[in-house]
């Protein structure tokens, strides 16, 4: 019989709906429980991709026995991290702080006010390696809760009041001047892996936020160095086995140094990210690998992560069925020799197992190879190249599917909108801009109210019961205000404009400036989330110091301005000491200093061949965190174009920061010296 978790949205919650656990959501109700039972709560947090998590709910939450004495001791609450951001920050603070390190499935035990008193990841079903089994935990904390409540209790308040007392340092409240971003970029170059491109050792993973920081500082500063790395590291990603040879998009990290072997999720964030990273280092070089990479991985999320509503979907699994019916992390995407044979006979297996790097030994397991292009030369021939590709797609499109994660996620739709609103305008391809506006669309109409509160999550056009969180305004605002600059409409930046009011308003410290992960009338947790580093998205923190840029760039707005320089202060504390966890940050810094640029595109329509080739010309300037903003004069759809007149009847462009203005231009030439000067 179907537990609680039946009725729920989230497609982690809901593989869990069938288990004997007598599963709570997370909920004042559960705790309510406790109470009233006077039992400890087991809290385990997790998300639909995560290989763990599956093996773990096989292992323990589908047994039986395990389930009958978790009913019997405890109430048991399942979380998925990605619908509850701010529940799985907290409870991972304290993991951390307790065990030094932490990861998913999280497993935490609370008492009835949701206080932790012992931590933990994955428990094996029997003890293996030191570790103790699930069920050996469970009875220890069962007699302790029991047997010694007292110091249950005081543990579980002293880890509260630690937690409370780690205050994070802002700085001065100032943002990072050339000196602070110079010890950024020498930070970074001791631990840049010179061999093999990327930062520090395994487990490695995309460093997006990083490459975004080098590719500005080049901009600015001329710096080859910076651009080096973020070249040679986004070479180095895609020619290994994180990045997909077959049908694009990139896994979720690598468990090598070399990028050889991935942990095969794909998530939206990141393929949203380094798309838009890979078209920014095509538009710094005109790299034909980046031109690849930035298409293919927004072909990848359009054709497999976009839902029949219009938004994009949150991760593909790493598992899937090998054809025998069991299910193997990878199985979906690797190859051996003789599956090569199979698919291309005989001539043609042996070149692309050179061209990709398949051997009879393998590179991963049981003598199965992940695709790469070890060598740079390999096939000479780019039609037959293309044959092969195409073969080995259609023959792996009839393996059985990884899973995929349905849910949508209104930060990570903000990142997709604007990788592809970007990406489309580049490319000449405005089936992407399109798709980036109908994702926009979706999170208009079904996740914002009538107080443009945002709503987290949906799932198969229903939206879900948890409320956003600092990093849904801050990346739903700049993916808002990227489809501005592309398509010209003012809507966009108006609806940045209100999501940003709700930032100001709710999510910051009037006082210090510093930026909170729930807003101040979002639920009581032990402790209000914030943190300004860097996960595997931008935080929200530095996300929003951005768009609040951004957006006082288009309007002038002295209150967007004055917030976003008081919330990069963490950025100039922090930046020198550890940049590889706060590349954002550090990348909107870069456009601080640099003005950011404001431009204005006027021409008779919008259609008008020179008006958009001054408006592509505009966007493809590297200077960072530059605006752009087109129509015709007198428009009102961006305060940009006011008193912007035509010179001379032909289509004109104006640039200014820092309140001075170049002399208005009609030509493109000049347009883009002045924006790579």
């Amino acid at each position: 019989m179907p537990n609680r978790l039946a009725h729920e949205t989230s497609p982690y919650l809901l593989q869990h709906a069938d288990n004997p656990v007598d599963w709570w959501p997370w909920s004042g109700e559960a705790f309510d429980e406790a109470r009233k039972r006077n039992v400890p709560v087991l809290l385990s947090i997790g998300y639909s991709s995560c290989h763990w998590c599956h093996v773990m709910a096989h292992e323990s939450f589908e047994d039986q026995q395990t389930a009958e004495y978790l009913n019997a001791h405890y109430v048991s609450v399942k979380v998925d991290r990605e619908e509850r951001p701010d529940v799985d920050a907290v409870y991972m603070e304290a993991v951390q702080a307790a065990t030094g390190q932490g990861g998913w499935p999280m497993t935490v035990f609370l008492t009835p006010d949701a206080e932790p008193f012992y931590f933990g990841t994955y428990f094996p079903p029997a003890p293996r390696q030191g570790m103790p089994s699930f069920r050996q935990v469970l009875q220890g904390v069962h007699q302790a809760w029991d047997e010694r409540r007292d110091e249950v209790t005081e543990v579980a308040g002293k880890i509260v009041r630690d937690l409370a007392g780690r205050e994070i340092s802002y700085g001065d409240a100032q943002t990072p001047g050339e000196e602070e971003l110079a010890q950024a970029l020498l930070g970074l170059t001791r631990e840049y892996d010179p061999q093999r491109g990327g930062f520090g050792g395994a487990p490695k993973f995309p460093p997006s936020m990083v490459l975004e920081f080098l590719l500005r500082h080049h901009a600015r500063t001329g710096a080859e160095g910076a651009l080096q790395m973020a070249s040679d590291t986004c070479e180095r990603m895609a020619r290994g086995g994180i990045y997909d040879q077959l049908g694009g998009g990139f896994a979720r990290y690598s468990v090598d140094r070399d990028w050889v072997v991935p942990h095969f999720e794909k998530m939206l964030y990141d393929n949203a990210l380094l798309c838009r990273v890979y078209a920014h280092l095509w538009r710094a070089t005109g790299s034909e690998l980046a031109r690849r990479v930035a298409l293919e991985t927004a072909d990848f999320m359009v054709r497999e992560l976009r839902t029949n509503e219009g938004g994009f979907a949150s991760a593909l699994d790493a598992d899937s069925d090998d054809g025998t019916g069991k299910h193997v992390e990878g199985a979906y995407y690797v190859w051996t020799p003789e599956q090569l044979r199979d698919v291309l006979g005989e001539q043609d297996a042996e070149s692309a197992a050179r061209h990709f790097g398949v051997t009879e030994e393998g590179t991963f397991e049981e003598g199965a190879s992940v695709l790469q292009l070890p060598v740079r030369d390999g096939f000479v021939d780019a039609g037959k190249v293309a044959s092969v590709r195409e073969r080995l797609l259609a023959a792996r499109s009839e393996r059985p599917a990884p899973g995929r994660d349905d849910k949508v996620v209104a930060a990570w739709n903000g990142l997709a909108i604007a990788a592809l609103a970007e990406t489309g305008a580049y490319f000449d391809r405005p089936d992407l801009v399109e798709a980036a506006v109908a994702a926009a669309d979706l999170l208009v109409r079904l996740h914002l109210d009538e107080q443009a509160r945002l709503t987290r999550t949906s799932k198969d056009g229903h939206a879900g019961a948890n409320a956003g969180v600092l990093e849904d305004y801050a990346d739903v605002a700049e993916g808002f205000l990227a489809l501005a600059s592309v398509t010209g409409e003012g809507v966009w930046l108006e609806f940045a404009g209100f999501l940003l009011d709700h930032v100001l308003a709710r999510f910051t410290d009037s006082e210090s400036g510093a930026m909170f992960d729930t807003a101040a009338d979002a639920e009581r947790l032990i402790r209000r989330p914030q943190d300004p580093t860097d996960n595997a998205a931008p935080s929200g923190w530095t996300a929003a110091a951005g768009a609040l840029l951004s957006y006082a760039a288009h309007t002038g707005s002295e209150p967007h301005r004055t917030a976003a320089e008081r919330a990069l202060g963490v950025v100039k504390a922090l930046g020198p000491r550890v940049p590889r966890f706060i590349g954002w940050g550090l990348a909107v810094a870069e456009a601080v200093l640099d003005g950011p640029r404001e431009v204005a595109v006027v021409g008779p329509s919008f259609g008008d061949e020179g008006t958009r080739s001054l408006h592509r010309t505009a966007l493809l300037g590297t200077a960072p965190g530059a605006v752009v903003a087109v129509g015709v004069p007198g428009s009102e759809e961006f305060p940009l174009l006011s008193d912007r007149p035509l010179v001379g009847g032909e289509p004109t462009a104006y640039v200014c920061r820092n309140f001075t203005c170049d002399a208005p231009t009609t030509e493109v030439d000049r347009l883009r010296a002045v924006l790579s000067d």
